[in-house]
Protein backbone atom coordinates (compact mmCIF):
# COMPACT_ATOMS: atom_id res chain seq x y z
CA UNK A 1 0.00 0.00 0.00
CA UNK A 2 2.77 2.32 0.85
CA UNK A 3 4.30 1.55 -3.00
CA UNK A 4 0.28 3.19 -3.95
CA UNK A 5 0.67 6.43 -2.15
CA UNK A 6 4.61 6.68 -3.40
CA UNK A 7 2.66 6.39 -7.24
CA UNK A 8 0.25 9.73 -6.41
CA UNK A 9 3.21 12.07 -6.07
CA UNK A 10 3.93 11.38 -9.82
CA UNK A 11 1.89 11.16 -12.62
CA UNK A 12 2.18 7.07 -12.99
CA UNK A 13 -0.37 4.45 -13.22
CA UNK A 14 -2.81 4.27 -10.44
CA UNK A 15 -4.09 0.90 -9.43
CA UNK A 16 -7.65 1.36 -9.47
CA UNK A 17 -8.62 -0.21 -6.18
CA UNK A 18 -6.15 0.96 -4.19
CA UNK A 19 -8.26 4.35 -4.98
CA UNK A 20 -11.25 2.65 -2.73
CA UNK A 21 -8.77 2.81 0.10
CA UNK A 22 -8.45 6.61 0.28
CA UNK A 23 -9.90 9.01 2.48
CA UNK A 24 -13.61 9.86 0.08
CA UNK A 25 -11.75 7.86 -2.74
CA UNK A 26 -10.38 10.72 -4.08
CA UNK A 27 -6.53 11.74 -5.38
CA UNK A 28 -5.16 14.99 -6.31
CA UNK A 29 -2.35 15.36 -8.40
CA UNK A 30 -0.25 18.39 -8.62
CA UNK A 31 1.15 18.56 -12.16
CA UNK A 32 4.17 20.31 -13.01
CA UNK A 33 6.24 18.26 -15.61
CA UNK A 34 6.75 17.92 -19.30
CA UNK A 35 4.42 14.90 -21.03
CA UNK A 36 6.11 12.51 -23.14
CA UNK A 37 4.74 12.92 -26.98
CA UNK A 38 3.78 16.98 -26.37
CA UNK A 39 6.33 19.30 -27.20
CA UNK A 40 5.99 22.14 -24.92
CA UNK A 41 8.18 24.79 -23.45
CA UNK A 42 6.58 25.00 -19.98
CA UNK A 43 6.14 21.93 -18.15
CA UNK A 44 2.38 21.31 -17.98
CA UNK A 45 0.84 22.92 -14.60
CA UNK A 46 -2.46 22.57 -13.39
CA UNK A 47 -4.18 19.99 -11.15
CA UNK A 48 -6.13 16.43 -11.64
CA UNK A 49 -8.35 14.71 -9.54
CA UNK A 50 -9.52 11.40 -9.74
CA UNK A 51 -12.47 10.29 -7.74
CA UNK A 52 -13.53 6.29 -7.34
CA UNK A 53 -17.38 6.45 -7.40
CA UNK A 54 -18.18 2.43 -7.41
CA UNK A 55 -18.85 1.53 -10.40
CA UNK A 56 -16.93 4.34 -12.41
CA UNK A 57 -14.34 7.16 -12.31
CA UNK A 58 -14.39 10.54 -12.43
CA UNK A 59 -11.44 12.40 -13.57
CA UNK A 60 -11.07 16.23 -14.09
CA UNK A 61 -8.43 18.42 -14.65
CA UNK A 62 -7.63 22.27 -15.15
CA UNK A 63 -3.55 22.19 -17.00
CA UNK A 64 -2.18 24.83 -18.95
CA UNK A 65 1.11 24.96 -21.27
CA UNK A 66 3.06 26.69 -23.70
CA UNK A 67 3.67 24.99 -27.07
CA UNK A 68 5.22 25.64 -29.91
CA UNK A 69 3.40 25.27 -33.33
CA UNK A 70 4.26 26.13 -36.89
CA UNK A 71 1.78 28.36 -39.26
CA UNK A 72 -0.44 26.07 -41.51
CA UNK A 73 0.31 29.73 -44.01
CA UNK A 74 3.69 31.44 -43.98
CA UNK A 75 5.05 28.34 -41.88
CA UNK A 76 6.91 29.99 -39.12
CA UNK A 77 7.12 28.75 -35.64
CA UNK A 78 4.72 30.59 -32.75
CA UNK A 79 4.07 29.75 -29.31
CA UNK A 80 0.92 28.65 -28.02
CA UNK A 81 -0.64 28.96 -24.95
CA UNK A 82 -2.75 25.71 -24.35
CA UNK A 83 -5.09 25.04 -21.70
CA UNK A 84 -7.63 22.40 -20.56
CA UNK A 85 -10.56 22.19 -18.47
CA UNK A 86 -11.66 19.01 -18.85
CA UNK A 87 -13.97 16.19 -16.93
CA UNK A 88 -15.35 12.86 -17.98
CA UNK A 89 -16.31 9.79 -16.50
CA UNK A 90 -14.43 6.40 -17.12
CA UNK A 91 -16.71 2.77 -16.53
CA UNK A 92 -15.36 0.33 -14.65
CA UNK A 93 -16.33 -2.48 -16.39
CA UNK A 94 -14.90 -6.50 -16.19
CA UNK A 95 -15.83 -6.21 -19.93
CA UNK A 96 -13.56 -3.95 -20.69
CA UNK A 97 -10.89 -6.27 -21.03
CA UNK A 98 -12.82 -8.81 -22.88
CA UNK A 99 -13.12 -8.45 -27.05
CA UNK A 100 -15.93 -6.41 -28.58
CA UNK A 101 -18.10 -7.73 -31.30
CA UNK A 102 -17.43 -5.76 -34.32
CA UNK A 103 -21.09 -5.85 -35.06
CA UNK A 104 -22.55 -5.12 -31.81
CA UNK A 105 -24.80 -2.14 -32.31
CA UNK A 106 -24.34 0.18 -28.87
CA UNK A 107 -26.40 3.12 -28.29
CA UNK A 108 -24.53 5.93 -26.79
CA UNK A 109 -25.79 9.36 -25.15
CA UNK A 110 -23.85 12.65 -25.15
CA UNK A 111 -23.60 12.06 -21.38
CA UNK A 112 -23.00 8.40 -21.19
CA UNK A 113 -18.94 8.05 -20.16
CA UNK A 114 -17.70 5.97 -23.03
CA UNK A 115 -14.32 4.81 -21.96
CA UNK A 116 -14.19 2.03 -19.80
CA UNK A 117 -11.48 0.39 -17.32
CA UNK A 118 -11.13 -2.79 -15.77
CA UNK A 119 -11.97 -2.43 -11.78
CA UNK A 120 -8.79 -4.33 -11.28
CA UNK A 121 -6.66 -2.49 -13.30
CA UNK A 122 -5.00 0.96 -14.43
CA UNK A 123 -5.66 4.30 -14.71
CA UNK A 124 -2.82 5.82 -16.55
CA UNK A 125 -3.17 9.70 -16.00
CA UNK A 126 -0.34 10.84 -18.72
CA UNK A 127 -1.85 9.61 -20.72
CA UNK A 128 -5.25 10.53 -19.75
CA UNK A 129 -3.90 14.31 -19.63
CA UNK A 130 -1.90 13.76 -23.04
CA UNK A 131 -5.47 13.28 -24.88
CA UNK A 132 -6.76 15.74 -23.20
CA UNK A 133 -4.16 18.57 -24.25
CA UNK A 134 -4.11 17.22 -27.69
CA UNK A 135 -7.84 17.67 -28.36
CA UNK A 136 -7.52 21.27 -27.23
CA UNK A 137 -4.49 21.68 -30.22
CA UNK A 138 -6.27 24.48 -32.69
CA UNK A 139 -7.03 22.16 -35.85
CA UNK A 140 -6.02 25.44 -37.62
CA UNK A 141 -2.89 26.81 -36.77
CA UNK A 142 -2.34 30.57 -37.56
CA UNK A 143 0.23 32.66 -35.76
CA UNK A 144 -1.96 35.67 -36.59
CA UNK A 145 -5.64 36.15 -37.75
CA UNK A 146 -3.97 37.87 -40.60
CA UNK A 147 -1.28 36.36 -41.36
CA UNK A 148 -0.92 36.74 -45.24
CA UNK A 149 1.39 33.52 -45.43
CA UNK A 150 3.70 32.85 -48.50
CA UNK A 151 1.22 34.92 -50.81
CA UNK A 152 3.75 38.28 -50.14
CA UNK A 153 6.57 36.59 -50.81
CA UNK A 154 5.51 35.20 -54.10
CA UNK A 155 4.36 38.92 -54.99
CA UNK A 156 7.40 39.91 -54.74
CA UNK A 157 8.93 37.47 -56.90
CA UNK A 158 6.24 37.89 -59.49
CA UNK A 159 6.64 41.75 -59.70
CA UNK A 160 10.51 41.31 -60.03
CA UNK A 161 11.78 39.85 -63.92
CA UNK A 162 12.68 36.45 -63.21
CA UNK A 163 14.62 36.17 -66.35
CA UNK A 164 17.11 39.80 -67.40
CA UNK A 165 16.05 38.85 -70.69
CA UNK A 166 12.89 40.59 -69.85
CA UNK A 167 13.88 43.82 -67.94
CA UNK A 168 13.87 45.43 -71.27
CA UNK A 169 10.22 44.53 -71.99
CA UNK A 170 9.77 45.66 -68.16
CA UNK A 171 11.43 48.89 -68.62
CA UNK A 172 9.35 49.88 -71.57
CA UNK A 173 6.05 49.29 -69.57
CA UNK A 174 7.05 51.55 -67.26
CA UNK A 175 8.47 54.26 -69.92
CA UNK A 176 4.84 53.86 -71.04
CA UNK A 177 3.07 54.32 -67.95
CA UNK A 178 4.54 57.42 -66.63
CA UNK A 179 3.48 58.76 -70.25
CA UNK A 180 0.24 58.07 -69.72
Amino acid sequence: MEEFFKGLERMEKIHIPGLEALPQHTVVLEIDEFLLGLDSLTPIQGQLQIIHQGNYLQVSTEAQAIVTLKCDRCLQQYNHRLTVEAAELIWLSPESDAAVEPNLEIEVTLDDPVETLSPQGYFDPQDWLYQQLSLQLPYRQLCDQNCEGLMEEIAQQVEQPLDRRWAALESLRTQLQHEI
